[in-house]
């Protein structure tokens, strides 16, 4: 049974009919609700997006139209990935991972076509999406990466679906807070994968740094630091890094923009431990 030990629900000692805990219940009753949201959520990206890229089928958006479906396709996506997380942070308290052999450097283009397309409303032709003009558009729109060239075509041994969620989150994260410029650094050290994600956004005190990782709080606007919407993100983050044998923190000062370093094995069969860097 997957717990979602995240959301705090008062352990209340009553018990049901058969003798087990009442708060399990509602637990399960929330993974279940969580479950049954996704569903929709996703026909309604779908059917949006099948609305933007049929025009010539269906005929052609208005401005406002096109505006409004774009809104409509960012909020379903946004939800889509908050349930996402919620299920992934759940699943890791539970002991449950999925692991696999995949190309990092393949997911974090993957991640930062999905994050983009959520924080900018950019939809990204298919022909953008190969890597010589997806590097190109990046960049257009001020997204730099840098790979260390042997990491390029390598493989590492984690769960996927948890390394997809944490570079999602410290991606929007950056798109989000940046004045025009994100840049994004890969390489490998020894058993290690590090990925820094750097913004020239606002910036953050040093006052504020653990607490922006910590759940539902949230730097004050006059900090230098405030951090908007349902602040789950970097705390979910940290948690699904810190279950996979790693560690992300943040280097900023307020006006010098923000720099998250996620650091975690490139094996799970090394012993999980928090490094620091």
């Amino acid at each position: 049974m997957m717990r979602l030990n995240m959301i705090k629900i008062g352990k209340s000692k009553e018990k049901t009919e058969n003798g087990k805990p009442d708060y399990l219940y509602r637990e399960i009753e929330i993974e279940f609700l969580i479950h049954e949201l996704k569903d929709p959520v996703s026909v309604i990206e779908t059917g949006v997006r099948f609305l933007l890229e049929n025009r010539e089928k269906y005929g052609a958006l208005t401005q406002r139209q096109e505006k409004t479906l774009l809104r409509m396709l960012r909020s379903a996506k946004k939800t889509r990935g908050m349930l996402h997380d919620i299920l992934e942070i759940g699943r890791s308290k539970a002991g449950c991972f999925n692991y696999c052999r995949f190309m990092p450097v393949e997911v974090v283009y993957e991640v930062l076509i999905d994050s983009m397309e959520t924080i900018t409303g950019r939809n990204i032709s298919e022909q953008e999406k190969k890597r010589d003009g997806l590097v190109k558009c990046l960049e257009e729109h001020g997204i730099f990466l840098d790979v260390a060239p042997g990491l390029i075509l390598e493989e590492i041994e984690q769960d996927e679906t948890k390394f997809r969620q944490i570079t999602g989150n410290l991606f929007k994260n950056a798109l989000y807070y940046r004045s025009g410029r994100v840049e994004i650094k890969m390489k490998r050290e020894a058993d290690l994968l590090l990925l820094d994600v750097t913004d020239d956004g606002p910036g953050i005190e040093p006052e504020y740094h653990q607490s922006i990782f910590e759940r539902y709080i949230k730097a004050g606007n006059d900090s230098g630091g405030s951090r908007k919407g349902h602040g789950i993100g970097l705390a979910g983050a940290l948690i699904l890094a810190k279950c996979l044998g790693g560690n992300i923190s943040v280097e900023s000062r307020k006006g010098k923009g923000a720099t998250f370093k996620l650091i975690f094995p490139v094996s799970m069969k090394i012993p999980a431990a928090l490094y620091d860097r």
